[in-house]
């Protein structure tokens, strides 16, 4: 099966990400997006609200001038982050009043987030979902799957 650069790339970020336990929903930097591209947390000038579809004025500009961000326009971008989100168990848009999984920074919650971005970003280059196919996720997924039932 071949990848694209942009998703290999985004693929061999997030897995790193989780497997070094970094990533983090709540943080601009540490959630998938901010992942994505570098652990910055520029993309969020795209949107005035974490987890939300509404490009800003700033992510309307960049969005209709053709700006990519890491192989990516803002609206994929932000769609990656909601599908992330959702994936871990967030109501969204990301805010305090809205209800959050219990435990936000367990390696099962964030790898239901993991799978749901990865099957977008797959979705994204009509590309089958590799989570079954990605060598690099197959050993976390066969480790965190028996420390989720243990």
């Amino acid at each position: 099966m071949k990848l694209t650069k942009r998703l290999d790339d985004a693929l061999d970020k997030l897995y790193t990400a989780f497997y070094n336990g970094t990533l983090n929903a709540e943080c601009c930097k540490s959630c998938a997006v901010g992942t994505i591209c570098n652990n910055t947390d520029s993309w969020k000038h795209l949107s005035d609200y974490h987890g939300s579809l509404q490009l800003n004025y700033v992510g309307l500009v960049n969005q209709k001038l053709g700006r990519r961000f890491f192989g990516y326009t803002p609206l994929e971008l932000l769609s990656i982050e909601k599908e992330f989100l959702k994936g871990c168990g967030y109501v969204l848009p990301l805010h305090h009043k809205n209800a959050k999984p219990e435990f936000t920074t367990s390696k099962e919650t964030l790898f239901k987030g993991l799978c749901a971005a990865v099957n977008f970003l797959c979705s994204l280059d009509d590309v089958e979902n590799v989570m079954e196919f990605y060598p690099v996720f197959e050993n976390v997924e066969k480790k965190d799957a028996l420390k989720i039932v243990i």
